[in-house]
């Protein structure tokens, strides 16, 4: 069982509002989603450009059109593809949104398993799936209703997301785990807990190896074809992205932002800033800020 200190640290919901509604547009708004996962559960909804999806040990390009859907504690990173900008809504919830504390048979059989791995879920769903189209208008019912973001709209989410999981039943979508896979993202995940839980400090492969007990040959190996970029470069887009979340939640400095993502050198901070996402901090926060 994971710790749930090496989780991602976003709080995405609260016990009056289980879910948040994100906007998102790579690389516009941040170059990336690294490699993380969550206990809810997430549904991004691509309205244009096209995005590299990882999902546990699946990888594949998505476009427009296209819904991933995501149940608690699954790795999952997204990166820009093809040079397009990817345009997407994403809304992140509580497991309780679907009623997994009730007690009743649908839950038992249905919707606890999903949410506690004993189910697996198709993650991406196409123009090609038989049910496209009620999926589709489901979907877009959903993030209206958490774009609109009361409580009366809330009832109605949650009755929409019961008969987002129902269409995916029906579609096949949900079944039963087969025994425990050794993929790559469980070889790696120790080490991905490392990095979630460290990445201010001083990372080191070495220790990341280490935490994994793999050789580091081949920990930088399979950590290269698992995520597309070595380790290291995960590390820094990570601090990249933690900065880029203060310069826009906060009122901290450059300098702040720098230092407390991990950076130890404000001019390598400024560097890599700039060479991920194309200008300097500061007017990447004047730039967001202003749309």
């Amino acid at each position: 069982m994971r710790d749930a200190n090496t989780e991602e640290k976003r709080k995405h919901s609260s016990r009056l509002v289980p879910f948040s509604y994100y906007k998102s547009i790579i690389p516009s708004y941040f170059a990336n989603v690294p490699i993380h996962w969550h206990n809810e559960f997430e549904i991004n909804y691509i309205l244009s450009g096209q995005g590299e999806f990882i999902c546990e040990d699946e990888k594949y390009v998505s476009g427009a059109g296209d819904i991933i859907i995501l149940p608690p504690n699954i790795i999952h990173a997204i990166y820009s593809a093809n040079e397009s900008e990817l345009n997407y809504d994403t809304l992140v919830f509580s497991p309780e949104m679907l009623g997994s504390l009730g007690n009743d048979r649908s839950t038992a059989e249905f919707i606890r398993p999903l949410t506690n791995g004993l189910s697996k879920c198709n993650h991406r769903i196409t123009a090609e799936h038989p049910y496209y189209a009620e999926i589709k208008t489901t979907v877009e019912n959903i993030i209206s209703c958490a774009k609109g973001n009361s409580a009366l709209l809330d009832m109605l989410m949650k009755s929409e997301l019961i008969r987002l999981f129902w269409l995916l039943n029906e579609g096949g979508d949900i079944v039963p785990c087969d025994e425990k896979r050794n993929g790559l993202s469980d070889l790696l995940r120790p080490a991905l807990e490392y990095i979630n839980e460290n990445y201010t400090e001083d990372v080191t492969i070495e220790k990341l190896s280490e935490t994994a007990h793999l050789s580091q040959s081949y920990f930088m190996s399979k950590f290269k074809q698992f995520a597309g970029i070595s380790a290291i470069e995960y590390i820094t887009q990570l601090r990249i992205k933690k900065a880029c979340e203060m310069l826009l939640e906060t009122d901290c400095t450059s300098a702040q932002a720098a230092f407390d993502s991990g950076f130890r050198n404000l001019s390598n901070f400024n560097r890599q800033f700039r060479k991920i996402m194309g200008c300097s901090p500061n007017k990447y926060r004047k730039t967001e800020h202003s749309l």
